[in-house]
C-alpha cells in the first residue's frame, strides 16, 4: 500500500487494502493530490511492465478522459475540504474469453454498490433522476501476451456549483441528491470491493450474469434512440450490425446475453454492440 501524502481527505487506504489484498495479491492503493489522468498513468505504467493490480484515486485530475476520446471536465472547488467528484481507476492483469459486456457489468457493480434509484445508460453511464451521475471508461493493452485493463470511473459527489450545463453534454447529478452523508472517500470505500468480485465473476463467466440485473436498471428501455455510427473513432471498435454509418432511430429493448443493446427499428431488430446513443425526448 502506497499512499503519497496524508491529504486533507481522509481516505480509507489501509481498510481498502485489507479488504482487496487477499482478493488481488500483490495489490496496491495509490493516492495522488493531482494527475493528468489516473487511466493513463496505469497505462503508461502497465507498457513499462508493471502489471501489479494497483488502484489509483486522484483528489484532481487536469486531463481526464472519457468515451470516444473525448475531455472528461474534473470538477474542482471544494465544499468543506470535501472533493465534489470521485475519479479513481482499477489497473490488473485480465483475461476474460469475451470482453463484450464488460463496462456494462462495471455499471450494475457500481449502481447496486451504490443506491436502487441509480439505472444506467448503454454503455458506460451511471444515470440519476435522468441526469448524467458518473461514467466508465475501459482501456487494455497486452504486454508480453498477457492482457491488463484500466477501469476509469468518475462519480458526482456534490453539485458542481461552477459548471453551467450549457459546457456538458448532458445535465450532471450528483451522489448527495440521495445520500446526504455521501463523500468520496466514503463511496470509494463502499464501491471497490464489490467491483473487484464482479471482475472475478466476469472473467470467468463474461457478461451472462449480469444481463437480468443490466436490464432491470436499464434507463434505456422502451425509449426511443438515435443511434450514431462512430466508425471514426477506432479506439471504441464501433459495430452496428444492420446499420449503415450515419444515425439511425429506434426503441431500446434492453440487452442480449453478449451486452448489445437490442433497438427495434423500421428494418427489423437491430443489435448495438458498441455506439453512441442518445435519448430523444418522448
Amino acid at each position: 500500500m502506497r499512499m503519497h501524502r496524508p491529504a486533507v481527505i481522509q481516505w480509507p487506504a489501509e481498510a481498502i487494502w485489507e479488504q482487496v489484498a487477499p482478493l488481488l495479491p500483490g495489490f496496491t492503493i495509490e493516492i495522488l493530490p493531482e494527475i493528468g489522468s489516473t487511466n493513463t498513468e496505469l497505462m503508461r505504467r502497465a507498457k513499462d511492465g508493471k502489471l501489479e493490480p494497483t488502484l489509483l484515486v486522484a483528489e484532481h485530475q487536469t486531463a481526464g478522459r472519457g468515451r470516444l476520446g473525448r475531455d472528461w471536465i474534473a470538477l474542482t472547488d471544494r465544499v468543506d475540504n470535501a472533493l465534489p467528484m470521485l475519479t479513481f481507476s482499477l489497473g490488473l492483469p485480465f483475461s476474460p474469453a469475451s470482453w463484450s459486456g464488460l463496462s456494462l457489468a462495471v455499471g450494475v457493480s457500481l449502481a447496486s454498490s451504490l443506491d436502487p434509484s441509480i439505472q444506467l445508460k448503454w454503455p458506460n453511464d451511471l444515470w440519476l433522476k435522468e441526469r448524467k451521475l458518473g461514467g466508465i471508461l475501459i482501456e487494455t493493452t497486452a504486454i508480453n501476451n498477457q492482457r491488463y485493463v484500466v477501469i476509469g470511473i468518475g462519480i458526482n459527489i456534490l453539485q458542481a456549483k461552477q459548471l453551467s450545463t450549457s459546457v456538458l453534454r448532458t445535465a450532471p447529478a450528483w451522489l448527495q441528491e440521495i445520500n446526504a452523508q455521501a463523500q468520496a472517500a466514503s463511496t470509494l470505500a463502499q464501491v471497490i470491493t464489490p467491483l473487484v468480485h464482479t471482475l472475478q465473476l466476469f472473467e470467468t463467466q463474461g457478461f451472462a450474469p449480469f444481463q437480468k440485473s443490466f436490464n432491470a436498471l436499464d434507463a434505456l428501455h422502451n425509449r426511443t434512440v438515435l443511434i450514431q455510427n462512430n466508425k471514426e473513432s477506432m479506439a471504441d471498435s464501433v459495430q452496428l450490425q444492420g446499420i449503415d454509418q450515419g444515425i439511425s432511430q429506434g426503441l431500446a429493448q434492453g440487452v442480449d446475453i453478449s451486452g448489445a443493446l437490442i433497438v427495434l427499428t423500421v428494418n427489423g431488430r437491430q443489435l448495438v454492440s458498441s455506439s453512441e446513443v442518445s435519448i430523444k425526448a418522448v
